[in-house]
């Protein structure tokens, strides 16, 4: 006899929205993290009062309104709009590539005036097929826009030349003729009033919660405790990597608290030269308009995965398709199992899509 209908393993956005439906149907769930908080990826950790986003910047957006109405019926949401900047040496630009940009970089002023410069650098490049990231955004962008504000950035992102990598990385770029400094062009968008534990506590309220516990250091007896279990960890490691490791790329975060109000006035602050190791810094009180006598910023440095570390990026090049989906085919036959997330599934989600697959994923199961 099981005692819970439901083992959810993860208790980040999948997990959470996948139990809060079970448990709102009269489901017995429980949920398990081998972390020692719940929320995932989407933690915050409380600083001076000021929430830290501590596994990287996390700004909801969207222009799904009923995956808005949802994820508001829990916490309200502030009305940030995410507006990075980027440096690159001594210079100062804004992102993404709008005309304010364009005035940055060559003191155009007009729609026309910024189209003709592209165009023309592009046509001097004379790229008709482009073999690799290097070529393939030069020749959507030019090089000033490349060698300033792409270049750097992408090459410590991935860890490897941009003449290296492959050109359908970079399928296009968009590039706004509008002064509009909107990173996002999704309609609705903000941070949880109170940073996103509010919303993940209330998404696992009156479920049961274990931290600290690995399921592959249990499985047997874990698996045995529900009828289906809902995976969102990494699909290669639940077959113990019999095709091999997938890969990703992974971050390292150097966080620091200062004691002045007001660092970088702004949440994200892109770095775009190679020379400099992170590639961005976030100020966190910005994302709720904080007002704290001191602050606090997070260095991002892009490193190479390796067992261990945080897998955050999946490299989906033709190789590790192929090794998903021998992966994928085990799991299709799998009756007791249901797979997701981004782990699970292999594949970058933004938080409306992580939300939306939950929704879809627990409602066929329910049904």
């Amino acid at each position: 006899m099981n005692d819970f209908d439901f083992l959810i393993v993860g208790s980040g956005l999948f997990g959470a929205v996948f139990a809060h439906e079970c448990h709102k149907a009269g489901k017995k769930v429980l949920v398990i993290d081998r972390r020692q908080h719940s929320g995932g990826n989407v933690y915050c950790e409380h600083v001076n009062g000021i929430n830290v986003h501590k596994y990287g910047a996390h700004i909801f957006h969207t222009n799904d309104k009923p995956i808005w109405d949802y994820v508001n019926s829990f916490v309200g949401f502030n009305n940030y709009v995410n507006s990075p900047l980027a440096v690159y040496k001594d210079e100062l630009y804004n992102l993404p590539f709008n005309m304010n940009t364009f005035h940055q970089l060559w003191k155009v002023r007009t729609p026309q005036e910024a189209r003709a410069k592209i165009t023309e650098q592009v046509a001097a490049l004379q790229i008709n097929d482009p073999q690799n990231l290097e070529e393939q955004a030069l020749s959507l962008v030019g090089t000033d826009i490349y060698e300033k504000l792409i270049k750097g950035y992408t090459e410590k992102q991935w860890g490897r030349k941009a003449s290296e990598l492959p050109a359908f990385i970079i399928k296009r770029l968009p590039l706004r003729f509008t002064y509009n400094n909107n990173y996002f062009n999704d309609r609705y968008q903000g941070i949880p009033v109170g940073g996103y534990n509010q919303l993940t506590d209330r998404l696992l309220e009156g479920i049961e919660v274990r931290l600290g516990i690995d399921f592959f250091s249990a499985r047997e007896a874990l698996t045995a405790l529900a009828k289906t279990v809902v995976f969102t960890g990494q699909l290669d490691e639940f077959y113990n990597y019999r095709f091999g490791m997938l890969q990703y790329r992974s971050l390292r975060f150097e966080h620091e608290q200062l004691e002045i109000d007001n660092y970088q006035g702004n949440a994200v602050v892109n770095y775009t030269e190679r020379e400099v190791p992170f590639t961005r810094i976030i100020e966190h009180k910005h994302f709720e308009f904080g007002q704290q006598p001191s602050t606090v910023i997070t260095r991002e440095y892009p490193e190479e995965w390796k067992k261990g570390l945080e897998p955050y990026y999946p490299i989906n090049d033709d190789i590790n398709g192929k090794i998903y989906k021998q992966y994928k085919e085990l799991a299709d036959q799998e009756t007791n199992v249901i797979f997701g997330g981004r782990l699970a599934e292999y594949r970058y989600y933004d938080m409306h899509q992580v939300v939306a697959s939950a929704l879809h994923t627990v409602r066929l199961h329910l049904k």
